[in-house]
């Protein structure tokens, strides 16, 4: 099958984002004139190493969108397999004025370089100072970037020195309405050694 997306797939429900997995989810916490806000967002990833930036997506000016252009702070809560009712509980649209950490029963914790709400007690927090807010092409979408002041690592997840994944499961979402959990991983060196 071959079809271009200016035309339409004519399928019964869109492949773009079933095609893109798993993605991992950047649980957006974020504070405004409003409150406090807590959002999934699975356009999410790392951006660059040095200095550490991170990158997430909105699609419709949300109210994490809002509280990020006020502040221009945000924190990226990492997902892990046992928060995904409450996750999942987030991701509703809900009045400004609704805090999503009190409505799902997340417990807060104020970040430390930032002032910004984090969940306390999830497997990693990256604290960050807005860079930039790219405006998409298309209707309502935004590349939102930030970088990294602070990290936040759960003390359970680290072992030998590394922060190991298999300890807490991360959670990814794939298309539709399906979701992938982490619980095997394997080690491979690059030709190069790194």
């Amino acid at each position: 099958m071959f079809y271009r997306p200016e035309d339409g797939h004519g399928l019964p429900h869109n492949p773009f984002t079933a095609i893109i997995t798993p993605r991992p989810i950047g649980w957006i916490s974020t504070r405004g004139t409003a409150g406090d806000n807590l959002a999934p967002y699975s356009f999410f990833n790392g951006a660059a190493y040095s200095p550490p930036q991170v990158m997430f997506a909105s699609t419709g000016r949300k109210d994490s969108l809002r509280n990020v252009r006020e502040s221009a702070v945000f924190a990226v809560n990492i997902v892990e397999y046992a928060a995904r009712e409450a996750m999942n509980l987030t991701s509703d649209t809900y009045p400004a004025e609704v805090d999503e950490f009190e409505h799902a029963g997340v417990t807060k914790a104020e970040c430390s370089t930032i002032d910004c709400p984090r969940v306390d007690g999830a497997p990693a927090t990256f604290e960050c100072r807005m860079t930039e807010i790219v405006t998409l092409k298309g209707d309502g979408n935004f590349l939102i970037l930030g970088e990294v002041t602070g990290v936040y690592l759960r003390d359970d997840c680290m072992v030998k020195g590394r922060f190991d994944v298999t300890r807490f499961q991360p959670l990814a979402r794939s298309g539709y309405r399906n979701y992938a959990v982490v619980r095997e991983v394997f080690e491979m060196i690059r030709p190069d050694g790194g």
